[in-house]
């Protein structure tokens, strides 16, 4: 199933993206008693789900997919996003390498998964201008990354029965204004910029992708691939990431994990291409689709 958040003249809430129909389920008019924001119909679990399901065969709140605006599915997600870095083995090399690794080591690869994360306020929705302008030196980057979705709350869980705690994977792209991020001499800033998160354009739900290792990534850059990598190539895998952060602190449901990015980001050339006013990033994972978002 894919799940959005999808905005109208009555607001924003949940729905369900039928592509082929080209046609979206509004749950608050199929179900009405189901949540209409997105962390509380995650937390509500399978039984939302299951009603969901079960209302999608009612021919109910069918709406045009031209006729609604799809948002994040997390329009102002409930914590701090999580993320990884380097968690990609040719990415890796290439930051390590590009100068702007102002936590380097010696070694490219590191020993234990590296965390930061972005600021809620961070968060566009699909088709959204990333706010380039708004970095002051001008040194906008592009990250796309594979994106877990906690369904279920996790205290020190097992990497075997991790994926058991996941309810489904989106899209973000991890913009970030690398001269900031080097600045700083750590990365929260540097990607926290207010749009500096596009998400989107749906959650697909973990049924749906039994096997994550099998995903693929690719981000374009005004129609040019500049990021083509199977999400089996993560240093640290999912089970992993979800056991080492759950050893710590509790992850509950609409908790998101970015996962990383893979070799292409704009630092990786020479000289760096850094994204500019007119370009579009288009970052895509299928099943999930395609995120896409201008610059300005």
């Amino acid at each position: 199933m894919k799940l959005v958040t999808f905005s109208d003249a009555a607001g924003p809430r949940v729905g369900v993206l039928e592509e082929s129909s080209g046609t979206v389920v509004d749950l608050s008019a199929a179900a009405p008693a189901l949540p209409r924001e997105m962390t509380a119909f995650v937390g509500a679990g399978a039984a939302a789900l299951g009603a969901a399901r079960a209302a999608l065969g009612s021919g109910q709140g069918r709406l045009s997919i031209d006729s609604v605006r799809l948002e994040a599915p997390f329009p102002r997600p409930a914590k701090n996003i999580l993320c990884v870095g380097k968690n990609y083995h040719e990415h890796a090399k290439e930051f390590h390498q590009s100068g702007f690794d102002a936590s380097a080591g010696k070694d490219a690869i590191p020993d234990v998964p590296i965390i930061f994360t972005k600021w809620p306020n961070s968060v566009i929705g699909p088709n959204r201008a990333i706010p380039g302008s708004e970095d002051p030196t001008a040194s906008v980057d592009y990250e796309g990354e594979l994106t877990v979705v906690i369904g279920r709350t996790a205290r020190r869980v097992r990497k075997a029965d991790a994926l058991s705690h996941v309810y489904g994977y989106t899209i973000i792209n991890d913009a970030t204004a690398r001269t900031l991020q080097h600045r700083h001499k750590q990365w929260f800033l540097g990607k926290s910029l207010d749009g500096f998160c596009p998400m989107g354009p749906c959650i697909v739900t973990a049924d749906e992708i039994p096997d994550p290792t099998r995903l693929r990534l690719q981000t374009r850059v005004n129609g040019e691939l500049r990021q083509d990598a199977p999400v089996s190539d993560l240093i640290f895998d999912i089970p992993t990431l979800i056991e080492e952060i759950s050893a710590l602190m509790t992850l509950e449901p609409g908790d998101l994990i970015a996962t990383g990015t893979c070799a292409g980001v704009g630092i990786g050339f020479t000289p760096p291409k850094y994204l500019v006013a007119g370009d579009v990033v288009s970052i895509t994972i299928e099943p999930i689709g395609t995120l896409v978002n201008p610059v300005a």
